[in-house]
């Protein structure tokens, strides 16, 4: 049995993880239109869908000279990664990030938390559908990583400049694995 999405639902929010493969990975200018049915991650998504004006988010960021991929899409860099991820279940998911670290041939979990999503390296073991059945079993475990990343995310956008540095190492020990 392949491992699918798994959902939780909490005061409103779902949550779904998925584990695949990277088959292709190529630089991308940001500010053109993502494919069609492309999804946006890393802090890229949620600064973009986070609801907070983007210099609110700039000054708390950069203030602190924190988090360098964060720094870039608040301050208007225009290169970020294309991931093309082959699913357990034989689909394809295209993410548009600004996370740099991933490579073809990475097994990577896609989350989604609400309308974010977020890439993470993941390892090869939660690849391997030999194992599928012990990876449904711990999908809370799954599901309460992918909300820790989300959080993180949040708690960086509505960072002061003071506290913008200890949120960015927060984002980067927990949503980029």
């Amino acid at each position: 049995m392949l491992h699918g999405p798994s959902y939780a639902q909490r005061a409103g929010q779902s949550v779904s993880v998925q584990f695949g493969v990277v088959r292709g990975a190529k630089e991308v200018d940001l500010e053109s239109n993502a494919p069609r049915g492309a999804l946006v991650g890393g802090m890229l998504g949620v600064v973009s869908g986070g609801g907070r004006s983007s210099r609110s988010v700039r000054n708390g960021i950069i203030g602190a000279g924190a988090g360098g991929a964060v720094t870039g899409a608040t301050e208007g860099s225009r290169r970020g990664m294309s991931y093309t991820v082959e699913m357990l279940d034989g689909s394809t998911t295209t993410i548009i990030t600004d996370q740099r670290d991933i490579r073809e041939g990475d097994c990577v979990a896609i989350e989604r938390v609400r309308d974010t999503s977020n890439i993470r390296r993941a390892t090869s073991d939660y690849c391997d559908k030999q194992n599928q059945r012990a990876v449904s079993s711990i999908e809370d475990h799954t599901t309460s990583d992918a909300l820790a990343c989300e959080s993180a995310k949040q708690a960086l956008l509505e960072s002061t400049q003071e506290t913008a540095d200890l949120a960015a190492r927060k984002v980067e020990l927990l949503c980029n694995g």
